[in-house]
């Protein structure tokens, strides 16, 4: 456990209502000096913990202006794979390489470790239940396990079909994708066996899943390596509402329009107040994109290197986004001074607004 250097951490922006040309967006100093895998603000403040492939978690707050300030940083045995946090926001959670979750208590400044695989944790998710806090984690050894943090073993683990990719939950929901393309739905009331399997709507491997927000109806978009989302509705009822689009693809040559260059989803949040969802992917770009009237609605500059993570703040003012080598293209693609960044985004209301349905 050490602190950053928190005299030089902290940077400034111009303040909202100056006649400031087109805001930019912040980049947060003091980052991880390897690849950035995840990001997750704290449900109960502008706390932003950070995941890296530099086997750290670096937590920040971030302030009124976007200035941040280095909190906290602790360790795992190997790659840190995903962060999330308890609902009170007092505890930041990761998961690894090293096969271990993680969990770090912001008050006693002390990391211990909370959940145990045999492969490495790819994801790890809290669960609000009535009956208390649930840790969820996935891994590459085929099981998902739910974890009282308050006992040493799983409650309860769960034969996954293939390794676990990718996982969301909005309370009673909870998705898995896995490799080989299948999906698993799990109602929360019955947490130890799949009340859907499916298998992917999109041909190629999945990258991430990530579950409506503010939606009435129950469901979740897909994002692939192919350059494609999936809209999915949990009901059977709902099923009309389905469909993908292309995104993330680039032209072959400016005359030829033919979207040849194609790349992968890498991550996908959904707004937590408006349901209006982000995509990001290895080709730089993000999107805004209304799910209800099928339409994008905002694109960002394009940025110097994949978009690797992005996460909404609890309140949906502020956008993360990390620029980070996603190993999209093997060895030769990281090259010596790749861009390695992490940026804040201050959200303006209309731009994540809900469109009127076509």
């Amino acid at each position: 456990m050490s602190f950053f250097n928190t005299a030089s951490t902290s940077t400034t922006a111009t303040t909202a209502g100056t006649a400031a040309p087109a805001e930019k967006d912040i980049e947060v100093p003091e980052i991880p000096t390897d690849s950035i895998s995840s990001l997750a603000f704290s449900p109960a403040a502008d706390y932003l913990a950070v995941g890296s492939w530099d086997n750290n978690v670096r937590l920040y707050e971030v302030g009124a202006n976007g200035q941040t300030q280095g909190k906290a940083i602790y360790g795992h045995q190997g790659p840190v794979l995903s962060v999330c946090w308890n609902k009170e926001g007092n505890k930041a959670i990761s998961g690894g390489a090293d096969n271990a979750a993680r969990m770090f208590d912001i008050t006693t400044g002390q990391p211990q470790q909370v959940a145990q695989h045999d492969a490495p944790i790819k994801v790890v998710k809290w669960i609000e239940t009535p009956q208390g806090g649930i840790l969820a984690t996935g891994s590459w050894d085929k099981t998902l396990k739910y974890w009282d943090l308050r006992t040493p073993n799983p409650v309860a683990s769960v034969q996954l079909p293939e390794r676990c990719y990718t996982m969301d939950v909005q309370y009673p929901l909870l998705v898995v994708g896995t490799a080989e393309r299948h999906i698993q739905i799990y109602n929360l009331t019955n947490p130890t066996s799949p009340y859907k399997t499916i298998t992917s709507p999109l041909k190629w491997q999945t990258r991430v899943v990530s579950c409506f927000t503010n939606s009435p109806n129950s469901g979740f978009a897909v994002g692939s390596i192919e350059g494609r989302v999936a809209i999915q509705y949990v009901e059977e009822k709902d099923s009309a509402g389905n469909f993908s689009f292309k995104c993330h693809r680039k032209d072959q040559s400016p005359a030829s329009k033919d979207q040849s260059l194609v790349y992968a989803v890498n991550d996908i949040s959904f707004h937590p107040v408006q349901g209006t969802f982000s995509t990001c992917g290895s080709d730089g770009s993000i999107h805004y994109w209304d799910k209800d009237a099928r339409t994008r609605l905002k694109t960002f500059e394009t940025a110097p290197g994949p978009i690797t993570a992005t996460t909404f703040n609890r309140n949906g003012t502020i956008f993360a986004y990390a620029i980070s080598y996603d190993w999209s293209k093997g060895h030769s693609g990281m090259t010596p001074g790749h861009p390695n960044k992490l940026m804040l985004h201050a959200c303006k209301e209309d731009e994540l607004k809900r469109r009127p349905k076509k």
